[in-house]
């Protein structure tokens, strides 16, 4: 009798997890790699993602991804984490791997690979504003930096959050060149115009347009706000408004999974059709 092969199993893990685009984006990765593999949502509860991230593990499971509230918890979780994943103090991809877990982080990649190969923008010399100071800017600010724009400035509501996060990261910043300082939203509406705006904040989930005013946008500079569809809508008009070239999350959120994917599998996919397949559906709705 032969016996049927074991299915590789992978997942999303997070509070809310019901509408993760996730599993559609890997399938679409497997299914153009060859790679035979089952990812699914798990919903976990605020004070049970250990538990249930250690039972997935224990029943076979080759992997996840976390997303809020659990990236903090994850690192922990792990035996090995990456540069990057340790640098961020989060992780948002996690590997079973049988010697230890390992952690990384590839929401910063992510956001490099698809500013520079998807919107053509280099950041290499650019002068950049983040705007936020919890955990989506503390997944990106690494691979920022490692980009090497000649300034990056951190904006935070709460300026002290801003200092922490410029002081964690100042060896790095420092390790490529880059002019790393932190303000408040007041501070940096009153600052040299940048080339680049990418917005971490939770302002678009509270349905605020910027965080920040018009005059931190230097002619002809790109606006990122890192999530997408409906709750990016009011940051992309407004920075449209502005003469900006504004950009949302979706390719972002693409380009993560890809690097999740490459952890897990050691194959890298081509994000370009499973981004225009995805923004086709994201638009229509």
């Amino acid at each position: 009798m032969t016996s049927t092969p074991t299915i590789d199993r992978y997942a999303v893990l997070g509070h809310p997890v019901a509408h993760s685009r996730s599993p559609a984006i890997h399938a679409a990765f497997a299914a153009q790699t060859g790679q035979t593999l089952d990812y699914g949502r798990l919903e976990c509860p605020l004070d049970g993602f250990t538990d249930t991230v250690r039972r997935f593990a224990r029943d076979g499971a080759r992997g996840c991804n976390v997303t809020v509230p659990f990236k903090f918890e994850a690192l922990a979780l792990a035996a090995r984490a990456t540069e990057r994943a340790a640098l961020a103090g989060a992780a948002n991809t996690l590997r079973f791997d049988t010697e230890g877990w390992l952690a990384d982080n590839t929401d910063g990649v992510g956001l490099v690979r698809d500013l520079e190969h998807n919107a053509g923008r280099t950041l290499a010399g650019r002068s950049l504003l983040l705007v936020g100071a919890g955990g989506a800017a503390a997944g990106v600010l690494g691979p920022l930096l490692a980009a090497r724009p000649a300034r990056l400035v951190l904006a935070n509501r709460t300026p002290e959050k801003a200092v922490a996060l410029v002081a964690s990261h100042s060896h790095w910043a420092a390790r490529h060149g880059v002019a790393l300082s932190a303000c408040s939203l007041d501070e940096a509406s009153r600052a040299a115009a940048f080339d680049t705006l990418i917005n971490a904040s939770a302002s678009s989930l509270a349905g605020a347009a910027s965080p920040v005013a018009a005059s931190v946008l230097a002619p002809g500079a790109l606006a990122v706000d890192l999530m997408y569809g409906a709750a990016a809508a009011p940051f992309m008009t407004w920075a449209r408004g502005a003469g900006a070239q504004a950009r949302d999350g979706l390719g972002m959120l693409v380009e993560q999974a890809a690097e999740a994917f490459f952890l897990w599998r050691g194959v890298r996919p081509d994000t370009a059709p499973v981004l225009h397949a995805l923004r086709q559906q994201v638009d229509t709705a």
